[in-house]
């Protein structure tokens, strides 16, 4: 059976259900992404013949170039919205347009530690210490709930950070008797956090009562023959159901997914060129990643049966190694890998109610090593010490894709349509993706360390005690010494020399030009 018949008899599986569908190319390439109330339907109507000749030569090239589909099944419209965006923004598919840029749907955010708390609209989630709600996919009923929280609640929609008497004077929130003024103290900041909390409550889906009572006016002004009136209560219901309707997350691409036409055959092929006794069932992946010998980390994947087994990744930081050294590096993952998983083989078999040994260590039934022959030799030297030498393990250097063997000179070749070949190289990038993202995380992590953890005598428990009272270092910096002093942890001289640590600390005006 060839691919595309391969393909067509997938088509003829899919659930008439709505979801999110992948096609693939003949490397297992990600093309396109679209969604379908229908996957059935919708999938089914590209591989129509009667259809090809009213389509434009894109979708034409789109078509040839199919090779393999994968779904994903969703429970609603708005889930298959934000999880296209999702993978689109993933994948990079090359025949997406529409979703490729950097848009992302909108957030609602409010700090409960500002002076006068307000719900504002965000697209990005940052750690500032704000709520956060969404994202939601229909801008406009987001929009139509929020103005409808607004004048339940009596909340302010003025777009000052700290709103003055001044601001008040122009204020149509006040005027319109939508908002409570606590910026001229009509009242107290706690009654009015009050508001705001019950406000959160509404946005969180705690809506039931607003249903029914918009449901109930809505009928009434049907019945009164008030239709306008009528309709206006019906979008409103409609965009307030659209808005707290509840979605699943989606925090990663679904690894689930297959990567392969035919994993099985790939791995029967990986089998017979390397001179395996077996398919390896279970493949383990390492690389290094460090930039100019700092933040050194190391990564390790586990593939089984030919898919990414994501819950067995592990990361690792280098305990051992200073400085740019791939070799030691590489040296210490494999050693501290696989002297955990012996270690927790000898526990399970000492323990009489422990696992069978097969489901507590998973050893590999071959080892994947980013690089050439130096780091493979560091590998399998640790591999034969720790007396796991019969362990096949192979090296996959990148500028020809040699793969290099234990005690073979020549490197082996394969042609790059080869199944095996494919299998090895998703490995790699797998391994490769894990590692730098893990490298980028730590890099981020510091560049974002906050400026507190300067100063001096400064312990955790008394930098999140900051950090919770004024949300970000920007709040702190505008806060007065009696303020920082009303901190767990700080009194009047440690407060004053925080001030004067944060002012000497300030970030140099532009000069002007």
């Amino acid at each position: 059976m060839n691919a595309r018949e391969q393909v067509r008899q997938k088509v003829g599986q899919l659930p008439h259900k709505p979801g999110i569908y992948l096609m693939k190319d003949r490397f297992g390439t990600v093309i396109y992404v679209g969604k379908a109330r229908d996957l059935h339907k919708r999938v089914a109507s590209y591989f129509q013949p009667s259809r090809r000749q009213g389509w434009d030569l894109k979708f034409n090239a789109l078509v040839d170039a199919i090779y393999d589909l994968d779904v994903h099944i969703v429970r609603n419209e708005a889930e298959s919205l934000l999880l296209e965006s999702k993978l689109i923004k993933e994948f990079q598919p090359k025949f997406n347009i529409d979703l490729r840029d950097d848009k992302n749907f909108l957030l609602l955010k409010i700090n409960l530690l500002d002076p006068i708390p307000r719900f504002v609209l965000t697209r990005f989630r940052t750690e500032d210490g704000a709520l956060y709600f969404g994202p939601f996919v229909h801008a406009s009923s987001l929009r139509s709930t929020l103005a409808m929280a607004r004048k339940k609640f009596f909340l302010r929609g003025c777009r000052a950070f700290l709103p003055t008497e001044q601001d008040y004077k122009h204020c149509l929130y006040a005027n319109l008797k939508h908002c409570t003024a606590p910026c001229i103290g009509n009242v107290t900041r706690d009654d009015y956090l009050q508001q705001v909390r019950a406000a959160v409550e509404f946005m969180e889906g705690q809506t039931g009562e607003l249903e029914i009572q918009l449901q109930a006016e809505m009928e009434k002004a049907s019945g009164a023959l008030e239709f306008e009136k009528a309709a206006k209560m019906r979008d409103a219901l409609e965009d307030l159901r659209r808005t707290t309707q509840k979605t699943n997350p989606f925090k990663r691409v679904p690894y689930s997914l297959p990567l392969s036409i035919d994993p099985e055959k790939d791995l029967a092929e990986l089998a017979e060129v390397l001179g395996l006794s077996g398919k390896p069932e279970r493949i383990e992946g390492f690389d290094i990643s460090n930039i100019s010998g700092t933040f050194i980390v190391a990564s390790m994947v586990s593939f089984r049966r030919g898919r990414p087994d994501r819950s067995n990744y592990r990361r690792f930081k280098m305990k051992s190694v200073t400085g740019q050294n791939d070799f030691a590096s590489m040296a210490e993952t494999v050693r501290r890998r696989y002297t955990r998983l012996l270690r927790e083989k000898q526990s399970a078999s000492s323990t009489a109610e422990g696992r069978k040994d097969e489901e507590v260590v998973n050893l590999p039934d071959l080892i994947l090593i980013d690089g050439g022959k130096g780091q493979l030799r560091a590998a399998h030297e640790e591999l034969k010490a720790l007396g796991l030498g019969h362990i096949p393990i192979i090296g996959l250097a990148k500028e020809n894709e040699e793969i290099c063997q234990p005690g073979v000179n020549e490197p082996l070749l394969l042609s790059h349509d080869r199944g095996a070949l494919k299998l090895l190289q998703r490995v790699r990038d797998e391994s490769h993706r894990f590692a730098n993202t893990f490298n980028a995380q730590l890099r981020l992590k510091k560049i974002s360390e906050s400026i507190l953890d300067d100063f001096p005598g400064i312990g955790d428990r008394r930098k999140a005690a900051l950090l919770k009272k004024f949300g970000s270092i920007q709040r702190l910096r505008t806060a007065t010494v009696e303020q920082i002093a009303e901190t767990p942890g700080f009194g009047g001289r440690s407060a004053q020399e925080l001030k004067s640590f944060l002012n000497a600390r300030s970030p140099v005006p532009p000069v002007a030009g």
